[in-house]
Formats: C-alpha cells, sequence, structure tokens
C-alpha cells in the first residue's frame, strides 16, 4: 500500500492511500458504461541506461465505444487481435484518446480513421477540428457519463478520462499523470513541469475512486 500526501484547496493536508489491483483483476463493469484494461503498460529500466516501456491500453464499452491510447506501433497486432476477441473491429470505435503525444500511447490512430480523435487538447473528425475549451481547464464530455479532462504536468496537454457509474465507483484513465501506483520517485524525472503535474495529481486522487495508470496495473484510491 503506497501512500500519497497533497493540500486540498484550502491548504488542509489530505493523505491518500493507493492499492493496487492484481493482474486479474483488469475489468470494471459498469453501467451504462464498463471499463477495461486491455494491455497494463510497462516501464522497465535497463543496464545500459535506456528503458524498455509500452503504454496502458483501455477500452470503455456502453452507449459509445471509446479506446484510450492506442500502445505503441509494435501493439498494432495485439490491438486489432484483443479488439476482435471482443468482437470489435476498428469501424466500431466511436471515440480514440490519446492521453498525451508519446508514441508509446498514440502509435496506432491510424487504425481508426473514422473515429472521433481526441489527441491532447485537439478534437477531430477526419480533417475537421472541433471547439473545445480544455486548454482553458474545462472538461470536454462525451456524454453524461464520461468526460476528457485535462491533467497537463506529463507534458503540456496530458488529459485523463474520467467514467462514473462503474461497480467500482468513478475511474479514471489517467495517462502518464500516473506512472504506477507507487511512481513517487519515478514521475517527477519525467515531467514537463512537477508543479503542474502534482496539482493534477491531486485533482486526480480527489475525484477518482480508481485510477488507470499510463505504465501499472490499475489502482484504488483510499481516501481519509
Amino acid at each position: 500500500m503506497a501512500e500519497m500526501m497533497g493540500t486540498d484547496s484550502k491548504g488542509v493536508s489530505a493523505e491518500f492511500k493507493t492499492v493496487p489491483f492484481s493482474e486479474s483483476q483488469l475489468d470494471f463493469p459498469g453501467e451504462p458504461y464498463s471499463v477495461s484494461v486491455l494491455k497494463a503498460g510497462y516501464c522497465l529500466p535497463q543496464t545500459d541506461g535506456t528503458f524498455r516501456a509500452d503504454g496502458t491500453i483501455t477500452l470503455i464499452t456502453g452507449p459509445r465505444t471509446i479506446l484510450v491510447d492506442t500502445g505503441g506501433p509494435w501493439d498494432r497486432s495485439f490491438l486489432l487481435t484483443t479488439l476482435k476477441k471482443r468482437g470489435l473491429e476498428p469501424r466500431d470505435i466511436d471515440v480514440v484518446v490519446g492521453t498525451h503525444g508519446h508514441s508509446d500511447h498514440i502509435g496506432n490512430l491510424s487504425l481508426f480513421p473514422t473515429a472521433v480523435m481526441m489527441v491532447g487538447y485537439d478534437v477531430s473528425e477526419g480533417d475537421t477540428y472541433r471547439p473545445n475549451r480544455l486548454a482553458e481547464g474545462l472538461a470536454h464530455s462525451i456524454d453524461e457519463h464520461v468526460s476528457v479532462v485535462p491533467s497537463p504536468g506529463h507534458t503540456g496537454q496530458d488529459v485523463s478520462v474520467q467514467v462514473t457509474g462503474t461497480s467500482v465507483g468513478t475511474v479514471l484513465v489517467a495517462g502518464d499523470l500516473f506512472e504506477c501506483c507507487t511512481d513517487e520517485d519515478s514521475w517527477r524525472q519525467l515531467s514537463m513541469d512537477t508543479a503542474v503535474q502534482q496539482v493534477s495529481r491531486q485533482q486526480a486522487l480527489r475525484i477518482a475512486d480508481v485510477i488507470i495508470p499510463g505504465h501499472g496495473l490499475p489502482f484504488r484510491v483510499l481516501k481519509n
């Protein structure tokens, strides 16, 4: 169990405890939306100073079918096969959200030319870009149960996807806002703006019951 200390809007110290789910707990049913982690991401330092990494891929199913992050280009076959096992073809995906622009998160956007694309603060359908207020710090609603919320810091235009009404409460698919459940020593090294990301992280911990991070297993947020 990890503990994260934060400060609320009144400057009062608040403590959040985070508990990872097991590798067998990757599906969170709900009404009207269910959330499934198709692939849990990873980040593995290597002895030569490099690191191997791949982003988490998450599927949200309900009135609309939403894919959050597509993994790297090397995940193409895995993604197509996994979707097919669930009875889905690329044309069945209504919305694709790229939480940010790194290659291990948006490497397969081209598989979904008919989907509404949301990458960072851009919202587009084909070559038509739709106005939104993400850059102003406001959420972009997909419907009353699913919204895309700005969560900058790791990059300048990170977003997360908030899903309400699941069996575990509110789920936040957070991209690299969180690397993993126990990332206190690592996220700062990868952050474009640690101060901004810290604010985004604390807001996420306040609103979410479960967080799906960019490079690890989902984890539960326990609030004192």
